[in-house]
C-alpha cells in the first residue's frame, strides 16, 4: 500500500506554480498541455511532421481562437503533437492596469493563466466531445474522418499544466527553437510510444 500524505488523502494536490507570483501581470509564459493517460489523440509525426487529425485540428484551430477571446494575450510559437500541445502566451497589459477604477479592489482571476488554460481546455474538450457524437460534423463545420470516440465524461486533458515563466530573450529564442522543432525529436520523447 502507497503511503500518501495528509493532503493526497484529503484531495488536495500540491500546486506546481511560482508561490507568490500574479500569473495575470504582463509577461511570455511557455505552456504544456497533455492529454490525459498521454492518449495520441491529436494526430501523429510522419517524417518528422506533425500530422493533424480532426481532433488535433480542432485542438490547433481553438488555440488560435484565444486571443480574440481574450483581448489582452498574443501567441508567440505553438505545436500540438499527438499527445500534447506546447506555446507561448503573452500576457501584453494586465486586464485591471488598463483601467486605474479597479485599483484596491476584489480582482477576478478571469484573466490569468489559468484562467486562459482552462477555457482553452474547457472548449477543446467540449468541440471535440461534439465532432465525437457527430454535431459539428452533421453541421458541416468539420469534414475529417471520424477517429477515436472519447469516454464522453471526462476531459481530454490531463488535469493540471506545465508552465515557465520566460524571462529574458535567450529563454524566448530557445523556448521557441524547443517548440518548433519538438516533432523531429519525437522519437527522442522519453513518453512516445
Amino acid at each position: 500500500m502507497k503511503n500518501y500524505s495528509k493532503n493526497q488523502r484529503n484531495g488536495n494536490r500540491k500546486s506546481i506554480r511560482l508561490k507568490g507570483y500574479d500569473y495575470s501581470q504582463e509577461g511570455l509564459y511557455f505552456i504544456t498541455l497533455c492529454c490525459r493517460d498521454r492518449k495520441h489523440l491529436f494526430g501523429s509525426i510522419q517524417n518528422g511532421i506533425m500530422c493533424l487529425n480532426a481532433f488535433g485540428s480542432i485542438a490547433y484551430q481553438t488555440w488560435m481562437e484565444t486571443p480574440s477571446i481574450r483581448l489582452n494575450i498574443a501567441l508567440g510559437a505553438f505545436i500540438v503533437m499527438p499527445d500534447h500541445l506546447h506555446g507561448i502566451i503573452e500576457i501584453k497589459e494586465a486586464v485591471e492596469n488598463a483601467n486605474n477604477e479597479n485599483i484596491g479592489k476584489f480582482r477576478s482571476p478571469s484573466q490569468t493563466i489559468g484562467a486562459i488554460i482552462r477555457g482553452y481546455k474547457g472548449a477543446t474538450t467540449k468541440r471535440i466531445k461534439e465532432y465525437s457524437t457527430g454535431e459539428l460534423h452533421c453541421r458541416g463545420e468539420l469534414q475529417f474522418a471520424r477517429t477515436e470516440l472519447m469516454d464522453l465524461d471526462k476531459s481530454i486533458w490531463q488535469r493540471n499544466y506545465y508552465e515557465h515563466i520566460i524571462r529574458n530573450d535567450r529563454a524566448l529564442y530557445n523556448i521557441t527553437n524547443y517548440i518548433i522543432n519538438n516533432p523531429q525529436e519525437w522519437k527522442k520523447d522519453k513518453h512516445h510510444f
